[in-house]
């Protein structure tokens, strides 16, 4: 008599709960944006959603705690003159945060820890080098200030946020347009979907292309990859009879799959979240409600279906919280940010355990908010692991830090165009009167901001007052 023995794994219990009402944040105009986005970005200090906008493209930053329902009138952060299309917040700054647009731009804002009264509506560094929208950007997971963005010209450029340069141009590597874009660990290779049908591994430091695969899913609609921790490469697309699949691949072996699995039919493009800690995916699909999440070990089928999280609502985007902004006394593996219409609504992945000490198992150290490089190591060659930390005693965010950037004055190095005029004598000299100016105005700025952080601490007081908790 042959007994069926279930897979081992500590993962196999993992469930999902939403949070109650009040810890919802309410009343928020989600975007109507055509594009597959996860149109929200979290971290363990703030929510950014991308938001309807007149006039141009918003979004609106809430700090976690700030649930319930959201005033009509709470500042945005507008600068873009069309739809924002994607956000993504910095790994190594929580204040950071970058958006993308419809108008060509990329633009990165430092947001306050406390609420601002009036909309941020001047960006740290605007980068332009695209020649029609972006839609895609994603921070460099190792090396300081280095930002990609992928535009719908079929140009991926990479970015020194800190002097607002250009550090490489990845162009004529694709044909068509770009669908997603992300980082291996240590960030020295990408892998890009492209609506030419091909997967590319590329080495964007030497301009190349490692490894490329044509159709890892026979379908015509969009597809999906990422890095595992491992190294291959993790796919979601479709079958030619339009039934949503996923895949496993060894970039260097692209002919056969590691893995492949039918799922089912449905018209939604499948957003992959991928936990490298637990190596959980989870796969969330635009217009789905809900959340199926499978792990990936190295025994066969190699992918294992795990659960999946049932909710009434169909889900217009979703954010994936940083391993460090989890709640570990609650054995706490992942929380989401589900997207409704007029709402945002998290959503807990837990694993039940009885004992109410730390989980080491759970939670091994996990990339920190330190850069392991600077920029220019980066591009000069040089590679590093994330820097990790540990979550036994949990995580405090970091105090604001502020971005510099550093333009390079680009007078420095062209000479004069022509002959000085030379200055009169009998001109009066002006630069003590300015500096006198420029010191007022830069008083002035201060004090504004502390009367801003005076009035954000008043209505928050009056807040507690009003709900009696005070």
């Amino acid at each position: 008599m042959s007994r069926r023995v279930v897979r081992q794994s500590k993962f196999r219990h993992v469930f999902g709960q939403p949070v109650k009402a009040d810890q919802m944040y309410e009343d928020i105009r989600v975007s109507k944006v055509t594009w597959d986005s996860s149109f929200c970005a979290v971290n363990p200090k703030f929510v950014a959603i991308i938001v309807e906008s007149g006039g141009g493209g918003a979004f609106i930053v809430l700090p976690l705690a700030k649930t319930g329902r959201v005033d009509k009138n709470h500042p945005l952060v507008t600068g873009h003159t069309a739809p924002v299309l994607d956000i993504d917040w910095c790994p190594h700054n929580d204040n950071v945060i970058a958006s993308a647009s419809e108008d060509t731009t990329v633009m990165v804002w430092q947001i306050p820890d406390y609420v601002p009264v009036r909309s941020i509506t001047e960006p740290v560094v605007t980068l332009e080098g695209h020649s029609k929208r972006v839609g895609i950007i994603s921070w460099h997971p190792t090396a300081r200030n280095v930002l990609l963005s992928a535009g719908c010209d079929n140009l991926v450029i990479l970015w020194n946020v800190g002097t607002g340069e250009m550090l490489l141009a990845l162009e004529d590597m694709h044909t068509d347009l770009i669908y997603n874009v992300g980082w291996n660990r240590n960030g020295s290779l990408l892998v890009t979907t492209c609506k030419d049908k091909k997967v590319r591994v590329i080495d964007p430091r030497k301009q190349q292309i490692v490894a490329e695969r044509f159709a890892p899913h026979e379908g015509l609609r969009p597809v999906r990859a990422i890095f595992t921790r491992e190294g291959h490469i993790f796919t979601t697309g479709f079958t030619r009879m339009s039934q949503r699949e996923l895949g496993l691949w060894d970039p260097k072996n692209f002919e056969d799959p590691i893995a492949l699995q039918e799922m089912d039919t449905s018209n939604g493009v499948l957003l992959p979240f991928y936990d490298p800690d637990s190596s959980i995916v989870y796969l969330c699909g635009k217009g789905d409600s809900s959340i199926r999440y499978f792990e990936i070990t190295d025994e066969a089928p190699y992918v294992h279906y795990l659960n999946t999280y049932s909710s009434k609502e169909p889900q217009r985007g979703m954010g994936f919280m940083p391993k460090r902004g989890l709640d570990v006394s609650k054995c706490e593996i992942a929380r989401f940010f589900k997207l409704h219409e007029r709402k945002c609504e998290p959503i807990v992945m837990t694993v039940p355990r009885k004992s109410d000490l730390f989980q080491d198992d759970l939670y091994p150290d996990t990339p920190g908010p330190e850069p392991a490089l600077e920029a220019d190591e980066w591009l000069s060659g040089k590679d590093a692991e994330p820097i990790l930390i540990s979550l036994r005693d949990g995580y405090v965010p970091v105090k604001n830090r502020e971005l510099k950037v550093v333009k390079k004055n680009i007078l420095d190095n062209k000479p004069p165009p022509g002959p000085r005029r030379s200055h009169s004598t009998c001109e009066p000299d002006l630069s003590p009167a300015l500096e006198e100016v420029l010191e007022e105005i830069r008083a002035l700025k201060e004090m504004v901001q502390a009367q801003e952080k005076r009035i954000s601490d008043l209505e928050n007081k009056l807040c507690q007052f009003a709900n009696g908790t005070d």
